[in-house]
């Protein structure tokens, strides 16, 4: 069976972030393709949430290694200040450190044939640079989000440090996989040599989650969501159930005009708490979303509660009466990974995003129509009235049946097998490769990392190796002048034969 190392920060233990799903399920549903994963992770200790539900999802079989890594704003800070080099391009830079040398210790125990990394930790893809550049080994180099874009970051400092990572992917790694339209099309017009290796793989939802999710609901007794005959048997005055699960930020996603709405409704009678509560499940930013509703004085309509395990997020979906989805136009690039599973869910969404963006055209495609930008205030207030009555009478609409089908994890599974097939087929034909010295990788004082004095220096933006009109290849063939059998023999001929097994799924200690 074919082999690819995956480099996600984003792992379990890791709670509190949909980037998991991503990772934790192409490792998952890999090998009924043809392809067996090992994953190189950080320590749970920079994790600012985690918890044991989802790992008992990882395989058992699974190769896992969790390398050293600090989080500088809780590990390294002095009354909560910290130097600005330290977080740049993230605030675990430091992972570099322990991941390169044990991403090439599983690399010789593994022989992998192929490279994968998922941002929107751009340590993750300095790792993969490093490690593609040290073993010969092709990389696919995988966006979740695009990396510098306009206004993001707001810093013009780490916005350059973004932009030189951007670079540096581009100058080495043979696919670029991105999950919206959107993101794509940015990517194809800054780096355009690069145009025809862009790949979409979208987000999703995990069917086998589903389905523990369902085993909740009915182990509880409750209906899977309600229908409209089952509400008309409930009590008049049960309320129905509006829900956001996941993070709300306040820049982002912040739902001041959802609350303007809600509050206007409110005072002239068309809604109160015994008719519809709007929940904020696991919003990050709490005090907000509360002192948003005290301001508009909606918090009787209000709930605000803390995180679930993933099974039960997804059964509180199911019980739930509709879902509300927010973005701003600020992100028309993005879907939130959470739009997937409300899909699955089979709920009525209101979906308060641009027109334009890729957001409200997916939800478009799935033929739901309660939609308005979250920015226009009129529009929300219009929409949300027309949402709730059609709860109320029951003729919200639900997701299509088809569009619900090719949002399956297994379905974007199958497509990342694909990519990782065509840079293995473009990868075996002559490739060339450089072994890399018996010193390795070593820490430096002008950065994180750097290799020996032996080695090529590393690609910047103003040297040819690393030019974002110049191929891959041909960066390659710039470098890489040591011929080798493949890019694992020559890794073992230069640093000796595999003498420990890598280690598996068992969580060390923080």
């Amino acid at each position: 069976m074919k082999r690819v190392l995956m480099v996600s920060f984003q792992f379990p233990p890791m709670a509190g972030s949909s980037g998991v799903q991503r990772a934790l399920r192409f490792a998952q549903q890999l090998p009924a393709h043809g392809w067996s994963p090992s994953v190189l992770t950080a320590h749970p200790r920079v994790h600012e949430q985690t918890g044991d539900d989802l790992m008992a999802e990882v395989p058992s079989d699974l190769p896992v290694r969790r390398a050293f890594a600090l989080d500088a704003a809780r590990h390294l800070s002095v009354a909560r200040r910290y130097p600005g080099m330290l977080a740049r391009p993230d605030r675990w830079t430091s992972w570099l450190l322990g991941a390169i040398p044990s991403g090439l210790a599983m690399i010789r125990a593994t022989r992998p044939s192929v490279i994968w990394s998922t941002y929107p930790i751009p340590s993750a893809h300095l790792i993969g640079y490093w490690l593609s550049r040290c073993s010969g080994l092709p990389w696919v180099a995988d966006f979740r989000d695009p990396m510098a874009h306009d206004g993001y970051p707001a810093d013009p400092v780490l916005w350059r440090s973004f932009a030189a990572v951007e670079r540096r992917v581009f100058s080495r790694a043979r696919r670029f996989t991105f999950t919206t339209p959107g993101a794509a099309r940015l990517y194809a017009e800054r780096f355009p040599a690069a145009a025809d290796r862009l790949r979409v793989i979208e987000n999703g939802y995990s069917e086998d989650a589903f389905q523990q999710a369902q085993a909740l609901v009915a182990r509880d007794g409750a209906i899977d969501g309600p229908s409209t005959s089952q509400r008309s048997t409930q009590a008049a005055n049960a309320p129905l159930t509006l829900l956001h699960s996941g993070i709300v930020y306040p820049d982002w996603r912040s739902p001041v005009h959802v609350f303007r709405a809600l509050s206007a409704a409110k005072a002239e009678g068309a809604i109160d708490a015994s008719r519809l509560r709007v929940r904020f499940r696991a919003p990050s930013h709490a005090d907000f979303v509360l002192a948003l509703a005290r301001t508009h004085q909606v918090d009787d309509l209000i709930e605000v509660l803390p995180p679930l395990p993933y099974a039960e997020a997804l059964a509180e979906m199911l019980r739930a009466d509709a879902l509300l989805l927010l973005q701003s136009k600020d992100c028309n690039d993005q879907i939130p990974a959470k739009a997937y599973e409300y899909l699955r869910a089979r709920r009525p969404i209101l979906t308060l995003a641009d027109p334009a963006g890729d957001t409200a055209q997916l939800m478009r495609r799935a033929g739901l129509p309660h939609q308005a930008a979250l920015e226009d205030g009129e529009g929300v207030a219009r929409v949300l009235r027309a949402f709730v009555s059609a709860l109320q009478q029951g003729t919200a609409v639900r997701p299509d049946e088809a569009v619900i089908a090719s949002a399956s994890r297994e379905a974007r599974t199958e497509a990342l097998a694909r990519v990782l097939d065509e840079v293995l087929d473009e990868a075996r034909p002559d490739a060339v490769v450089r072994a890399p010295t018996a010193a390795g990788a070593t820490a430096s004082a002008d950065g994180p990392l750097t290799t020996s004095a032996a080695s090529p220096a590393p690609a910047t933006a103003a040297s040819p190796a690393a030019s974002p009109t110049e191929s891959p290849t041909e960066s390659r063939r710039a470098t890489e002048t040591a011929p080798a059998s493949s890019p694992v023999d020559a890794l073992t001929r230069a640093t000796g034969p595999v003498s420990r097994p890598v280690a598996t799924t068992a969580v060390p200690k923080a």
